[in-house]
């Protein structure tokens, strides 16, 4: 296969990954609208605190999601907004890794620049938290950097958009507890305590701001 096919192919691939990405936020973002709709309806004509801290728990979430999805929409390449780095725990060794690379739209051996030739210069990794039927896994995401060398430009993939940024739960483990806690009523500490027998921690103020 050719060069030029290759790198069409690539583009076509991450621009269907990133189409994904964007469908998932879009269909967890209304499942959060859906369910204050129901909220908002099971209040009207009485008085429930429950209901109230419910409703409120859930337009934080919707709130910081949409905010996120703005960033996410509005991010380039030559912009990037400042965010304050926090620690971020480490997921469980235990947990089956599925990894993918990530190559640059241009492919590993010649810089897009001017045309010399790429060598290996590492690479960046990712891991976030993702939900399968019965079983948790990570996504280990590897996307490699490569240096000219003739002209001494670094060349990597664009990282792929998230739920949330710097998060460690993908958009499906989002829907998952989303939909436990609304629609089966299964509260963040139970799902926490279930997670926990598996040997996941997870914190509960971090799961409640990101899920309502």
């Amino acid at each position: 296969m050719s060069e030029p096919a290759s790198s069409s192919i690539d583009k076509d691939a991450r621009i269907a990954e990133l189409e994904a990405a964007l469908a998932a936020r879009d269909t967890l973002i209304d499942t959060l609208r859906h369910q204050l709709a129901q909220l908002r309806r099971m209040t009207f004509g009485q008085s429930s605190e429950k209901l109230a801290l419910q409703i409120e728990q859930l337009e934080l979430a919707l709130e910081e999601l949409e905010g996120e999805a703005e960033v996410a929409d509005s991010r380039t390449t030559d912009r990037v907004p400042a965010e304050r780095v926090s620690p971020v725990r480490a997921l469980p060794d235990h947990l089956l890794r599925a990894e993918r690379r990530i190559e640059p739209e241009a492919g590993s051996c010649t810089c897009p620049d001017c045309g010399g030739a790429l060598r290996p210069l590492g690479d960046d990794r990712d891991e976030q938290l993702d939900v399968a039927p019965i079983q948790w896994r990570v996504i280990r995401t590897v996307r490699p950097k490569y240096s000219c060398r003739a002209c001494d430009r670094i060349v990597q993939a664009p990282a792929p958009v998230k739920a949330i940024a710097r998060g460690k739960a993908r958009f499906a483990t989002l829907a998952h507890v989303v939909v436990n806690k609304f629609d089966h009523h299964l509260p963040l500490y139970r799902q926490a305590e279930m997670m926990a027998a598996q040997g996941i921690d997870i914190d509960r103020s971090t799961a409640a701001r990101q899920s309502g």
